[in-house]
């Protein structure tokens, strides 16, 4: 039987169904383990402020839907052709669906698309954190799929490896189990700009489809800086290698009554139904978010240098040199044009690929550096086009040898993830980075040098080719460890979960829940696994955007303030009564029961 597989795996199209299978299994893995119920358990609540107030307004729309649809006894497919029908199935359709609502209210700050595609895993699998984050790993799951077929065909070799690094690569693994917009971005955009390449290189019109259609997509994702990227990286290609008129055929009359079909209907009906949408997300929340520190997201000019070398973990080293030789081979490309007797026989000079990579990759890079407001997934889209260069280099370099300085960053970047990783959960026991009991550091430099030597001696025996499988199996490990061994820590320090789950626990029938000075993630948090508005006791921590009450309720309620400033209550409530009802260790939060004024 083992014999037959290898004989089968060695022709063409085994080693296709092979690869593609191998693929699969791993993108499964990285994405869906310990995300779902049916796939490992569902390991950690919604974390951070986006992912829970995503969450919410999806399920708000989804309510309100629900509620119109019901209002007219219709589903989104009519029941019949008869102009009543219709009309009952448009309204129910259009219900719940343009204006984005957050505790009652429009909240908008992004277009639709995530939260349509929540609202339908939320109908079909239920409301929960794990369906939340559906969306981006599901967009992720589609661009990893699309962009191993398209290397497959255009540029076989290193597509498999290619691939697996961009699955395994630390920020689209985050990114890919987040419920946030930013993987709607990124991944339709990715898939958008393979097909205009793809259209660039074979000249047939129907890959231009992939490019409008996408890009139509990652707009109702997150807005113009989806088609503005796009065409600022098109004309940056083109301009460098002056072929003006492949711009102009890039405007493709079918591509562009198709994406403003896709864009323009939400975008009108929204601006229809709130009138201060354009200067809110236009100008508010893409000029002003580019051009100032109005949500107070400012880092320095080398912030995103940073965040490429940890988003690229642990494949930084190979990834980095990858773009810098994809750079180099720009340059001599470019060089080579500047002669007047370039590739004699040949319309259009050499290979393009490398420097469409390598624009692809800087500009986001580059222009979000310039950006007054930095968050970690603005330069997700420059990740795969870098995987990809990493892949086709590896692939070149299987005949001469990986260098081995190159080699040895590589498996010790492999090592240091590794520690790392395994200190993760003293890191959040003890809030100190060495933990106390010198056995656990041993513990994880023995494991982390063990990684690092399995690296660099299977790749010196084996050779190159290997590189891809023997990274994976410690990060495959380690994942397994964090969600599966530590996955009740993480919960407990990062969410607002089990918080939620104590104060249903231990006051059932209390509906209203007060915060004072609790970071934002726990508000929105409690806020969605409450499904409930959380009041703020003062308005001296409450950001600019946030839409919840402020004032100390009259009524009986639950207060969550933290440990140290319980002192501080008698001056607060002012001879009300209250009492304690738990303390949350984990986060430095105590739980008060507070009973009404009178």
């Amino acid at each position: 039987m083992a014999g037959s597989l290898r004989v089968y795996v060695r022709t063409q199209l085994g080693r296709v169904v092979w690869e593609f299978g191998v693929m699969l299994v791993v993108t499964a893995y990285f994405l869906l383990f310990g995300l779902t119920p049916l796939t490992g358990g569902d390991r950690l609540g919604l974390v951070g402020a986006d992912e829970p107030r995503y969450a919410q307004i999806a399920r708000e729309m989804l309510a309100q839907h629900s509620a119109v649809c019901h209002e007219f006894h219709a589903k989104v497919w009519p029941h019949s052709a008869k102009p009543a029908d219709l009309h009952a199935s448009y309204e129910c359709f259009v219900g719940g669906t343009i204006t984005p609502i957050l505790y009652g209210k429009p909240w908008l700050e992004k277009p639709a698309l995530y939260y349509w595609r929540a609202m339908g895993f939320f109908k079909e699998f239920g409301i929960s954190d794990w369906s939340a984050r559906l969306p981006s790993a599901s967009a992720t799951a589609l661009m990893i799929i699309l962009a191993f077929l398209h290397l497959r065909r255009f540029r076989p070799g290193g597509h498999l490896d290619a691939a697996l690094i961009m699955i395994s690569s630390a920020a689209i693994v985050a990114f890919a189990r987040g419920a946030s917009t930013d993987m709607q971005l990124a991944a339709p955009f990715s898939i958008g700009m393979l097909g205009w390449y793809a259209w660039y290189e074979t000249g047939k019109k129907y890959w231009l489809f992939d490019l409008y259609f996408f890009v139509a997509a990652a707009t109702l994702a997150k807005g113009p800086v989806a088609p503005f990227m796009a065409l600022a990286i098109i004309l940056l290609f083109l301009g460098l290698r002056r072929e003006w008129s492949a711009l102009r055929r890039t405007i493709w009359i079918p591509g562009i009554i198709l994406y403003f079909l896709m864009v323009l209907p939400w975008f009108i009906a929204v601006q229809r139904r709130n009138p201060q949408f354009f200067s809110k997300f236009f100008f508010q929340n893409n000029i002003e978010r580019y051009t100032s520190n109005l949500f107070r997201h400012h880092q320095p000019f080398y912030y995103y240098l940073i965040v490429l070398i940890i988003g690229l973990m642990p494949w930084t080293a190979l990834a980095l040199r990858a773009l810098w030789d994809g750079f180099q081979i720009s340059i001599a490309e470019w060089k080579v044009r500047s002669q007047p007797k370039r590739y004699l026989g040949h319309i259009r000079p050499g290979d393009a690929f490398p420097e469409f990579l390598v624009l692809w990759a800087l500009f986001p890079i580059i222009f979000f550096s310039f950006s007054g407001s930095k968050l970690p997934g603005y330069i997700l889209p420059s990740i795969p086009p870098i995987a990809i260069l990493t892949g086709d280099y590896l692939f070149r370099t299987r005949r001469t040898g990986i260098p081995n300085w190159l080699l040895i960053t590589h498996g010790c970047l492999v090592g240091a993830v590794t520690f790392v990783v395994l200190l993760v959960p003293q890191y959040m026991v003890y809030n100190k980075f060495i933990p106390p009991h010198p056995i656990d550091l041993i513990e994880a430099g023995a494991f982390a040098l063990l990684a690092a030597t399995l690296v660099i001696v299977v790749v010196r025996t084996k050779g190159a080719v290997d590189i891809r499988t023997i990274t994976l199996v410690p990060l495959i490990g380690l994942m397994f460890f964090l969600l599966v061994k530590n996955g009740n820590l993480l919960d407990q320090n990062y969410s607002a979960r089990p918080l939620a789950r104590q104060i249903a626990a231990a006051a059932p029938n209390i509906h209203t829940v007060a915060v004072r000075d609790v970071r934002r993630d726990i508000t929105y948090g409690l806020a969605f696994y409450r499904n409930e508005k959380i009041v703020h006791y003062t308005g001296d921590h409450v950001e600019p955007d946030d839409t919840l009450p402020v004032g100390i309720p009259d009524g009986e309620h639950i207060l969550v303030i933290p440990t140290s400033d319980v002192p501080q209550l008698n001056n607060w409530l002012q001879g009300r009564l209250y009492q304690p009802l738990f303390l949350d260790e984990t986060k430095g939060l105590s739980v008060y029961q507070v009973y009404p004024r009178n």
